[in-house]
């Protein structure tokens, strides 16, 4: 009787706050909803992030004879074979470096002609105006410092270029995004919240009479409570469902069916991790207005 008791007590209340139910459902999936593509967007720059660095080289880039007049660093004239044998020697013996590739003109000269054959400078361009370089993969790519700040400025040497730093700056931009969508997921959350104390609230004020009555006749605070813990957990829960059917969605249709197709460069995290993600989102789901239909019911079980 009970239990027949507390489940036509969430109907009644259900019906009654109609709209603010439904308020609420759309409120707390939108913020799970971005709560989980936030945390899936922080997997997936990670995921990235182990893919890209493991590629990630240093280059050293040699003088050779027309950078003399285009490149201050190489005013003294092209590298000799010395400068050359003692960078190497250098390379070899410093612990961080994994494999060093000498890369010759003709070398890079092949590699700009395959990369760029639809360039108008690829016909003008030859063999002897392309750079020397040593291309250095390191054992850890964070400590891509120490190459620079060992062959930077030397003589022979045109230029450190480390290829983290562009790719670096792709990630700080996914972060970016990944930090205004927490923003977003955020102010969201806080309206959700509001909202489900406001409708516990007036549910609790349109039915003071009936609990009044209860608590007189000896009801227990948790069994008076219980109809609306339950009504806004309800809700909440269904609002989780709304966002794991988001994400899942959203996974299917833009990541695999459009993303995957039209980015290759991209290592994209498999369905198992959005999968993995979603028993969070419910129980944040039902746990969440529960708690705060629970703190917004204190002051109406003094009566």
């Amino acid at each position: 009787m009970r239990a027949q008791f507390v489940l036509s007590e969430i109907g009644v209340g259900l019906r009654r706050n109609l709209t603010m139910t439904f308020a609420v459902i759309v409120s707390v999936a939108l913020s799970l909803a971005l709560f989980g593509g936030s945390l899936l967007m922080r997997e997936q720059v990670s995921t990235m992030k182990g893919y890209w660095y493991d590629k990630v080289n240093v280059s050293i880039f040699l003088c050779n004879k027309q950078d003399k007049e285009t490149s201050p660093n190489c005013a003294r004239g092209p590298v000799t074979e010395a400068q050359k044998n003692e960078i190497r020697a250098e390379l070899k013996q410093m612990s961080i470096v994994e494999s060093v590739h000498f890369e010759t003109a003709k070398e890079a000269f092949k590699h700009y002609k395959e990369e760029f054959s639809d360039s108008p400078l690829a016909e003008s361009l030859t063999s002897d105006q392309m750079q020397e370089s040593f291309r250095i993969k390191l054992k850890d790519p964070e400590k891509y410092k120490v190459i620079t700040t060992a062959f930077a400025g030397r003589p022979g040497v045109q230029e450190v270029q480390d290829q983290k730093e562009v790719v670096d700056d792709l990630f700080n931009l996914l972060n970016g995004m990944n930090y205004a969508a927490l923003g977003v997921m955020t102010l969201m959350l806080i309206v959700a919240l509001m909202l489900i104390v406001n409708t516990v609230r007036v549910s609790a004020f349109s039915r003071r009479r009936e609990t009044g009555i209860m608590r007189l006749v000896g009801a227990s605070s948790f069994y008076i409570q219980m109809p609306f813990i339950l009504e806004a957990a309800f809700a909440g829960l269904l609002g989780a469902g709304l966002a794991c059917v988001l994400l899942v969605g959203g996974y299917y249709f833009l990541v695999r069916n459009w993303l995957a197709d039209q980015i290759h460069v991209i290592n994209f995290i498999a369905g198992d991790a959005v999968l993995a993600k979603l028993p969070l989102v419910l129980a944040i789901g039902l746990l969440m207005p529960a708690l705060a239909a629970l703190f917004a019911l204190r002051k109406y079980l003094k009566v």
